[in-house]
């Protein structure tokens, strides 16, 4: 099966681009665009440890070695478009429009981490695995009704391909011919459960020959390969073809959360080879070099600024009210049942209130 789907790249690791196809798509604005979002990636996910580490917010959820993949596909979409992360993809929601500010609310434990910019149609971020592909298969399916031309992109990682709303998910965007995007990350590893101890399958795209619709296995780590195949299945998706399975086959560099070690189960060397021979942040950059399109002044100064831009989010964050214990209760339902009560008032009587 992997013959038959082999992983589609554009950009190699030495920077080279190996598709005369793309040769004229790649104009230097689109090329600093990209770079710019995966170095902001990169940098707040970088701040959204060292905030958990000093005690500033709480558990982070980090993606570094994912840029290329969440970046990539994000630039994919348009306005008006629906997104629908997991935990994980604060990258791809950042670059979709999300505010940096909201982000870290929610990692703070704030409510209004969870709220979008006006106008922006990005989910909550779905902690229960592959629940949002229902989601994003509800959506898609109303936006069809409507006779609009609108998409959803929905990120999944390789843990999600062993649940039952995956091939829920699927099914009922096949049948309906959705226009939605299923994008799977693809980083070897549900937690400490590497992907080969959870299907037999090969890839995962192939799943997609059970649902009669289109697989594509990518490089993940070519933000070039994700942004074009991934805009190509977008339009069409609003053209009416349905829907596609992305597989985006990257490498996350850190632990699953700061709560996990994975020197338990994961050997880290592979890591530190990954992020000198595969990194897609340095890989974009020697494609800027040999393409004369790299000035290290340039690069100084937008990582100062997008530094600011980090550090002024951050200031507005902690510039917040801490979150309160009751928003865990009085957000759920629209009515409390007397157990979801009974528990507030425990915990009003625990705090002395």
């Amino acid at each position: 099966m992997e013959n038959q789907f082999p992983k589609k790249q554009i950009l190699n690791e030495d920077g080279v681009v190996v598709d005369d196809v793309y040769k004229s798509m790649l104009d230097e604005s689109l090329v600093k665009t990209l770079y710019t979002k995966m170095l902001r990636a990169r940098l707040f996910d970088r701040k959204g440890v060292n905030l958990q580490r000093q005690g500033r917010i709480g558990t982070y959820v980090p993606f570094e070695g994912q840029e290329a993949a969440q970046i990539g596909s994000s630039m994919a979409m348009e306005e008006g478009d629906w997104m629908f992360p997991t935990y994980r993809d604060h990258g791809a929601t950042l670059t979709f429009g999300h505010s940096l500010k909201n982000v870290l609310l929610y990692w703070k434990g704030r409510q209004e981490g969870c709220i979008p910019p006006e106008g922006k149609k990005i989910f909550p971020p779905a902690v229960p695995i592959a629940s949002q592909l229902l989601h994003a298969a509800g959506a898609a399916w109303a936006e069809k009704m409507k006779g609009t031309d609108r998409a959803s992109i929905v990120y999944f990682g390789d843990g999600a391909t062993s649940e039952g709303d995956f091939h829920e998910g699927l099914n009922f965007a096949s049948v309906f011919n959705i226009p939605v995007v299923f994008f799977n990350q693809n980083n070897g590893y549900a937690i400490s459960i590497p992907v080969e101890k959870q299907m037999k399958s090969k890839t995962i795209a192939q799943k997609a020959v059970g649902y009669d619709i289109e697989g594509i296995r990518l490089d993940g780590n070519d933000v070039f390969a994700v942004y074009f195949h991934t805009k190509a299945a977008v339009e069409k998706a609003r053209s009416g073809g349905g829907p596609t399975l992305i597989e985006a086959v990257t490498w996350r560099y850190g632990a699953h959360t700061t709560a996990d070690d994975p020197s338990k189960y994961r050997d880290q060397d592979e890591s530190m080879i990954r992020r000198e021979t595969t990194d897609p942040l340095a890989r974009l950059e020697k494609y800027m070099q040999q393409e004369g399109i790299w000035d290290s002044s340039w690069q100084k100064q937008l990582e100062q600024d997008i530094t600011l831009e980090i550090e002024a989010s951050v200031h507005e964050m902690e510039n917040e009210q801490p979150p309160h214990v009751n928003d865990m209760f009085d957000h759920v339902f629209a009515e409390n049942p007397w157990p979801i009560e009974d528990q507030k008032e425990a915990y009003a009587l625990v705090r002395g209130e």
